[in-house]
């Protein structure tokens, strides 16, 4: 009963604007990572003199294979990176463990997510990177297979680390869940609201950038069921306190992401 009732306590102080605003500083740096670093960057070192840069796409004339891939290889070695820290954040705030460990979620979920994602609708980035190779039907089938096997891998790890490095017990349920639902909720509001103003249509957020994070952060919704036993807290369980600065940094972050990003810049190379 005394175990139960302090996980409880816990639980309950776990601030629900700062891990929102945690969530979104992570949701745009996801983003950003994906969008500027992956593509644009890309196709500006590859051969494009310019082109628009906004929260759900870049486009320019220049376009390849690497470009399309460039943003899910973005995630995916921010994931690497982000992991790493994480690991070696065992002493640091639970503000900031969470924060890397949402970090690794959203890069992770959205590097493998896209494989099974492209794979299943023949859209997106890894449509276009398998576009006109021979025995394309066994293209779709291989992004598919990999894409179930790296984001099942993806899930394994995220939640391992919740329990790991960010110190909530598996058998709290309920800290689980609100730590988990809380960043996945946000992360649609933010691409919702990132891309209300696109300069390519609302249509693409409704085939790529919401079906894209809804589905390929669906992860979070389920993870607490496949946490590995042998997963233990190794730091510090303080609950996630509330925290003006995040607050005020994620507001700070959030109005040019949406209103400037959002809208579309161009950039030159």
């Amino acid at each position: 009963m005394a175990a139960t009732a302090g996980a409880t306590q816990i639980q309950g102080k776990d601030d629900v604007l700062t891990v929102c605003a945690t969530s979104i500083v992570a949701g745009i740096l996801a983003n950003v990572l994906h969008e500027g670093f992956g593509h644009a960057a890309t196709a500006l070192l590859t051969g494009a003199k310019s082109g628009v840069l906004s929260t759900v796409a870049w486009s320019s004339a220049h376009d390849s294979r690497l470009v399309a891939a460039g943003g899910t290889l973005a995630n995916l070695a921010a994931a690497l990176v982000f992991w790493v820290a994480l690991r070696r954040a065992k002493n640091a705030t639970a503000r900031l463990r969470f924060f890397l460990l949402i970090c690794l979620a959203f890069n992770l979920f959205d590097g493998t997510g896209y494989f099974l994602f492209s794979g299943f609708t023949n859209f997106g980035d890894w449509a276009v990177v398998i576009a006109g190779l021979p025995a394309h039907w066994l293209w779709r089938f291989l992004l598919v297979v990999v894409g179930i096997l790296s984001y099942f891998g993806a899930v394994l790890v995220v939640g391992s680390g919740l329990v790991r490095y960010v110190g909530v017990p598996r058998n709290d349920s309920r800290r689980l869940t609100k730590l988990t639902l809380l960043p996945y909720l946000t992360s649609i509001l933010l691409a919702s609201a990132g891309g209300l103003l696109n300069p390519i249509g609302m249509q693409l957020v409704w085939q790529s950038a919401l079906p894209a994070t809804a589905g390929g952060h669906s992860g979070l919704l389920w993870l607490k069921y496949y946490i590995p036993k042998s997963a233990v807290p190794e730091g510090s369980s303080d609950s996630i306190s509330r925290n003006y600065v995040w607050i005020a940094g994620a507001i700070a972050v959030s109005i040019p992401f949406i209103f400037v990003l959002g809208r579309g810049i161009t950039l030159h190379r």
